[in-house]
């Protein structure tokens, strides 16, 4: 149990998520967030200020179904169903130090809603935010629990991610929050000069690996950043499985 939460205290689940009501609450909720920051994100070397006033604001309890509040902020990635995770909070944290280059207003493209809680950090930071979920009901549930916080990004479209979101391009930084098995085409068109693309990349013997690529003239410029372990990006265009199972097929034989 996180340091600060009474063990007396019982849960209270409104619309599958937890709600914190008296002001007791609240300062457990407050000091679960504050030992998170510090035990797993600070004491790992991470020191922004924006993301670390963003991970001890935004209350991650209110993104997970039906969690406790001493769950919702353990050291890990937890289940939100549709066979979706919300990240472990140093892995939210971390992506979103690699953009606190970018400042605020900067346009931010998320592929992956899921649960919102990285696109609350994110808008937290003062990005201007544009986010993809291919998930009808986690796209609702996210957008609910966003509006409630005063946490809205610029959009949240229900889409497939491989595509990006031309209409809004081009984007100082886009972040995958699911693996791709390569970078598509779409992505780098739609991200700025000297632009990031953060996401993680499939490997062989299913490793995955973090990689963050920056936009020159010359082509992408890649650096890998750390393994890692997300849900499979779904590629939901026949043509694009089409196209990936040929493409190992000839890895096989060459």
């Amino acid at each position: 149990m996180a340091a600060g939460l009474d063990p007396r205290l019982n849960p209270k689940v409104k619309d599958g998520r937890w709600r914190v009501g008296s002001v007791a609450e609240e300062d457990s909720a407050r000091t679960a967030r504050e030992r998170m920051v510090q035990e797993q994100i600070v004491a790992r070397g991470l020191s922004d200020e924006r993301v670390l006033d963003a991970m001890r604001t935004v209350p991650r309890h209110e993104f997970i179904p039906s969690a406790s509040l001493s769950k919702a902020y353990i050291d890990s990635p937890l289940s939100i169903g549709f066979g979706q995770t919300i990240s472990q909070p140093y892995m939210v944290a971390y992506m979103s130090e690699q953009l606190s280059g970018f400042p605020e207003g900067a346009k931010v493209l998320e592929l992956g809603t899921g649960s919102g809680y990285q696109a609350a950090v994110l808008v937290k930071m003062g990005f201007e935010v544009h986010t993809m979920e291919r998930i009808q009901e986690l796209a609702d549930s996210a957008r609910a629990t966003l509006d409630r916080l005063g946490l809205s990004p610029a959009s949240l479209n229900v889409a497939d991610g491989h595509a990006g979101w031309p209409s809004e391009a081009p984007y100082s930084a886009i972040i995958a929050t699911a693996c791709a098995r390569s970078i598509p085409q779409e992505w780098i068109e739609q991200v700025e000069p000297r632009g990031v693309i953060l996401a993680p990349i499939q490997r062989r013997l299913g490793r995955q690996m973090l990689v963050r690529m920056t936009k020159r003239s010359a082509g992408l410029d890649t650096e890998n950043l750390c393994p890692v372990r997300f849900v499979p990006l779904v590629d939901e265009r026949g043509g694009g499985r089409l196209a990936s199972a040929l493409g190992r097929l000839l890895r096989r034989r060459s």
